[in-house]
Order: structure tokens, then sequence, then C-alpha cells
């Protein structure tokens, strides 16, 4: 069992499981699964053994709320009523994470960043939005403030801070003027140099922007894309749909030479990113382009396979009712929500879950990754 000073005061109730052994938290979120996939196949699919995450140190990211003074800034939780809580100190977080929260506190003092006070609507900086994917690798630091006011400053100092960071690291300021309990506001200002973050998944680099989807958990995340590459080797598909395919982790790892991949995103942005990795990765035959899922799915050949990573509200009936009626024999299903994933196997009625796996990219709360494969029936089923 994992021991949380933060947890323990009350100070943090995030890790709502951490008081749970780490292997009967694994097995609860197994037998959620299953109770989940008994509800809709008279048979389950075959199961593989759940891949467990590290109980500490395993986050890549932190997303610390700024409250408290110039010169006693923190970075942590703030409540409105309640005290703020930092967080510096979080287990989750590697040591070289921690090691620059430090270094941004200094940096908030010298550029003068007044911390936001939601009851006194006062004040600029709002968030730090830090991720580094591994260990002495590039990180991308966002700072989300409340108007441009603070961007001369900022500039003016933000040599100093790079010097502090990683070579090729990102650096940006996200505004969200609004006060309202939003993360982060539609426009973003790149200050670095580098525009994209390389992060490598296995034998794939990639690439993300400040508002491109990362996993949380990177070396989960290596076991989920490693999974889903040797399940496509094996089908053998010569064609490939890859569906909210994000920056591409999905498509890059079922890229192979005699395979055709395309990957479809609303995001502009992740497109761009997708596509800018393409020459990191040797140029594979991947296809990357912005569009609508539904839109897709809908116009052209069924392919061999299809992928989808959809966020936590699932599919819903309407893409369910596509992938019904196209001729694909196989659906790779990657999920973050047993909820929305159940409700989307009930409503593919063509097809069946053959394999699946828990991937605990969460570990110590209730939430968790699932990739399920799915294989279409015959048509008299």
């Amino acid at each position: 069992m994992t021991r949380c000073a933060y947890f323990d005061a009350g100070q943090c109730q995030s890790c709502g499981w951490i008081t749970d052994d780490d292997a009967d938290q694994l097995a609860r979120k197994q037998t959620q699964s299953a109770e989940a996939f008994a509800s809709i196949y008279d048979q389950q699919p075959q199961w593989l053994a759940a891949h467990a995450s590290a109980p500490e140190q395993m986050r890549n990211k932190a997303k610390m709320a700024v409250a408290g003074t110039l010169q006693e800034p923190s970075l942590g939780l703030l409540e409105l009523g309640q005290a703020p809580v930092d967080l510096s100190d979080c287990l989750l977080y590697t040591d070289e994470l921690r090691s620059y929260f430090p270094i941004i506190k200094a940096f908030i003092l010298r550029a003068q960043l007044a911390p936001y006070d939601p009851t006194q609507r006062r004040g600029e900086l709002k968030f730090v939005l830090l991720t580094q994917p591994w260990p002495e690798s590039p990180l991308m630091l966002r700072l989300v403030l409340r108007s441009k006011e603070a961007l001369d400053r900022i500039g003016k100092h933000l040599p100093s801070l790079q010097a502090q960071l990683p070579k090729h690291s990102v650096v940006s300021v996200n505004l969200q003027p609004e006060h309202k309990a939003i993360l982060e506001g539609p426009t973003e200002i790149v200050l670095s140099e580098d525009r994209w973050l390389p992060v490598q998944f296995n034998q794939h680099q990639l690439l993300f922007g400040t508002q491109s989807f990362l996993q949380t958990n990177s070396a989960v995340a290596s076991a989920l894309y490693r999974q889903a590459a040797q399940w496509i080797d094996e089908l053998a598909p010569t064609s490939v749909l890859d569906l909210y395919c994000g920056v591409g982790a999905f498509a890059y790892h079922a890229s192979a030479s005699t395979r055709r991949v395309r990957g479809i995103e609303i995001s502009g942005e992740a497109i761009a990113a997708a596509k800018a990795a393409l020459t990191r990765n040797g140029q594979p035959s991947i296809v990357f382009c912005c569009d609508d899922a539904q839109t897709a799915l809908s116009t052209g050949k069924s392919p061999d396979l299809v992928i989808v990573n959809p966020p936590r509200r699932g599919l819903g009936e309407k893409l369910c009712a596509s992938l019904n009626r196209c001729s694909s024999p196989a659906v790779l299903y990657s999920s973050c929500n047993l909820g929305s994933l159940q409700a989307d196997l009930k409503r593919l009625t063509r097809y069946r879950a053959n394999r699946a796996q828990i991937f605990d990219m969460f570990p110590h709360t209730k939430h968790f990754e699932i990739l399920v494969l799915l294989e279409q029936l015959p048509i008299n089923h």
C-alpha cells in the first residue's frame, strides 16, 4: 500500500483508492470490467493479464493551480473558501519533475506574475501546466494567464528560465480571461523556439503541441501501444483507419511497409504534429487528415481494421451505427471510460469482443484504460 502525507492529512483526496493494496486495486478494476462485459456477452473475451503501473513517480504531467503570494507562491490545489494546498512534493511526480517546481516559483517572483485570486478577481497567473514525458527529456511549460499584461516581463526573464530547463523544451502562455472553473482558454502564445515536444513511444518518436492530448503515464502508454501493435500485426490488415488519431500514436504503431494507414482527427494542431513527425519515423505509409470521424467512416471503402480511441464520452449511437454498416472485419477500441465503452459495445451489434486488457494508467483511482479487440460476426448471426 502506498502512503501519502497529503491524503492522510485530508489535504488532497484525488487518489481515492490509495489506502487499498496495489494488487487489490487492479483486481477491483478487472472485476468491474468483467461484470460490464458480462452484461453484453454470454461469453467473456480472452482477458490478458492487467498491466500494472508503478505506484509512485508515474505521472508525466502536473496541472497546478497557482495561489499564495509573489514571494511564496503555491502550486497545487485551490478551492474557494479553503486554504491552498501546495502539491510540489506529490509522490505521483518523478523526482526530476518535482525539481522544476522551485525553478518555476523563482520565475514567478522575477517576472512579477501575481497569483490569481478568484475571490478578489485580481492577479494574473492562474495555472502552471508542466509536462515531461520521460526523465531527462525536454519538457513543456504552459503558463495560464488572465491577460497579456505580463507578456513583456515574461519575455524579459524567459532566457534565464530556459537556461534551467532541458534543451528543446517548449514554453508557452495560454490566455484564460474568464472567471470560470476552466483550466485553459483557446489562445496559445508559444514563446520558445521549439513548437513541438518530442516524445518517444517504443520505436516511434511523436510530436506534441501545447494543446495536444498526451497520456498521463508514459510507461503504461508505451505498453498499451505495444499491445495494440502486436494485435494489429497478428490481424495483418492491408488498410487501417485510425479515428480520433490525435498526434498519431496508434497510427504509427499500426504502420508497416505493406500497410496503408489513414489517421483522422478533428484537431488541426494534432494533425499538424502528426504530419511533422513523419520525417522522424522514416516516412511511413500514413496519411493524416483533419476531418470528422463520422464523415471519414462513411466515405470510401471499408478498411480491414478500424482503430477508435474516443474521448471519455465514447463513440455514441451514430458512429456505432456506421461501424455496424461497414464491412471492416475488426475494430480495435481503446477506452478510458468503462461506462461509455459498455454503452458502445452494446450498440456494436455486428461485433464481438474477442480479446481485452486493462492498462492501469491511473493507479490509486477508479480510472483505467481498456484495450479491446472486436471482430465482426457473420451476417446471419
